[in-house]
């Protein structure tokens, strides 16, 4: 698993992240994806490393600008009652 981390500028409310997001969904196979215009970011979690350049070509396609994109593995977070 990959979480990729793509700087975003111009998003400015919810709807501005949906619209990232959505683009984000139509482009690659991912688990999942969150904006947040308030860090001016999106984090996708994917199985595999996304190429950038398509990445960066199907969010500026909906108007915003990416500033940075950045990767590092993984791990999903197990779920425990006892915080171990």
């Amino acid at each position: 698993m990959v979480k990729t981390i793509v700087g975003v500028d111009g998003m400015m409310c919810g709807m501005c992240e949906s619209h990232v997001n959505e683009a984000v969904r139509n482009a690659f196979p991912i688990e999942k994806v969150s904006s947040s215009h308030g860090k001016k970011q999106t984090e996708i979690i994917s199985e595999e490393s996304l190429d950038h350049e398509k990445l960066k070509a199907a969010v500026e396609k909906t108007g915003y600008q990416v500033t940075s994109v950045t990767e590092e593995p993984y791990k999903k977070k197990g779920f425990s009652l006892f915080g171990r």
